[in-house]
């Protein structure tokens, strides 16, 4: 910022004024970049995302529920399954059926990721087709 100091005249008067000029040409420079580049910035690539059906999953009798518990144990329904080639094993299994049960995860909330993943991961590796996660609805 600068100051114009002006004519001292007669009086002995100092005029002290901003002179804003530079700081509205600064303005005008950002703005004309901002619209410039806030288009490229909001640019994404053109996709279709899968849209959500929200609709409840219905466990049948043939259905075969892996439940993870907050300490990462993994349970084939009810029955603790301790080592992932059994898991696999038993997947594989599961997979030569026809027609192929469907796999529903039930994950704690407070359970690691790690455990979830391999689950995922061993029903990739048997050949599973159909997977489902279990959640509930929030609560009001």
């Amino acid at each position: 910022m600068a100051f114009n100091t002006g004519d001292m005249g007669d009086d002995g008067e100092v005029v002290s004024a901003i002179n804003t000029t530079p700081l509205v040409d600064v303005m005008l420079v950002l703005l004309i970049i901002f619209l410039i580049t806030i288009p490229v910035a909001t640019h994404t690539v053109k996709v279709k995302l899968p849209v959500d059906r929200n609709q409840p999953t219905q466990t049948k009798p043939g259905n075969i529920v892996l439940a993870v518990t907050a300490d990462g144990q993994t349970y084939w329904n009810t029955q603790p399954i301790g080592d992932h080639k059994v898991l696999v094993s038993r997947l594989m299994e599961a997979a030569r059926q026809q027609p192929q049960p469907q796999i529903q995860i039930r994950g704690d909330g407070s359970a690691q990721y790690m455990p979830i993943g391999k689950i995922v991961a061993a029903c990739q590796e048997a050949g599973i087709q159909h997977v489902d996660f279990i959640t509930e609805q929030p609560h009001d």
